[in-house]
């Protein structure tokens, strides 16, 4: 296992985030870790609820040499696997590197336009829309391959650790973190004597990439990436892949079923 000193802190603006941070600070001290504020550090930790964890991988730059956490001091706290009341044992375990950590898969995407390229990551999931919200037709390719004229509101492109998140509102799958695929999600897509657009979710492993095609009368496209919109003019082709992972923690007693049961069921 990975040495772990240097520890960044990334916290939510609320009294009750701010309250844990004292208490983490506090531990961290304690234990002799040094608390950083810079992207020069061993071990992130979000604290606050599953959106401090995103901006946590996004403002941190999907470091791959690091390694993440969160601590739930939101409401769902999907992503955050440490409770409040395991911080105490869960640093003891880091500072004697007892801990697990699984990898993750990042999703690549690149917007080409008339005038140029824009390259970015996503942790979750990539929505591409009409930018005046109206019907979005697009051609969808799996690499060169064809897969469907696609009519609807818009498209959903998910990674496995994004299929619990956004993708589960439009009847997405949910797939295990650790399984690599990309997972395209209609959403509201017309499927009738006009028009032929799948209405089930199809999942594709990270060996393989979903290309979007824009139609030469619609190619101004809003982009919403993990929850951040962005206006495209002239947009020409959209493509998304796995190509990068990152490295999260994982409780000794990590469970993904029970935490589905216990996140959507209970």
């Amino acid at each position: 296992m990975k040495e772990i000193n240097k520890v960044r802190l990334f916290v939510n603006n609320n009294i009750k985030s701010k309250n844990v941070e004292k208490e983490v600070k506090a531990i961290l001290l304690k234990e002799k870790f040094n608390i950083v504020d810079n992207n020069d550090f061993d071990l992130g930790i979000a604290v606050g609820g599953d959106g401090s964890f995103l901006r946590m991988i996004r403002n941190s730059n999907f470091k791959a040499d690091a390694l993440y956490v969160g601590i739930n001091a939101g409401t769902l706290g999907f992503a955050q696997d440490i409770s409040i009341d395991d911080i105490t044992k869960f640093i003891r375990q880091i500072k004697k590197n007892d801990y697990n950590y699984e990898k993750i898969g990042v999703g690549k995407i690149e917007i080409e336009t008339k005038e140029e390229i824009f390259s970015f990551n996503c942790l979750n999931e990539i929505v591409v829309r009409d930018d005046q919200l109206n019907t979005l037709h697009c051609n969808v390719y799996i690499d060169s391959d064809l897969l469907e004229n696609y009519v609807g509101d818009g498209l959903l492109i998910s990674t496995s650790f994004g299929s619990t998140a956004y993708n589960l509102s439009f009847g997405g799958s949910i797939v295990y973190n650790t399984f690599d695929t990309l997972q395209l999600t209609p959403i509201a897509p017309l499927n009738n004597k006009s028009y032929g657009s799948l209405t089930n979710s199809l999942i594709i492993p990270a060996t393989k990439k979903i290309i979007l095609k824009t139609k030469t009368n619609q190619r101004n496209i809003l982009v919403t990436v993990d929850g951040n919109n962005i206006f495209y003019n002239d947009v020409v082709g959209i493509k998304i892949k796995i190509e990068d992972k990152i490295k999260i923690i994982r409780k000794k007693d990590y469970n993904f079923i029970e935490k589905i049961n216990d996140k959507f069921l209970k």
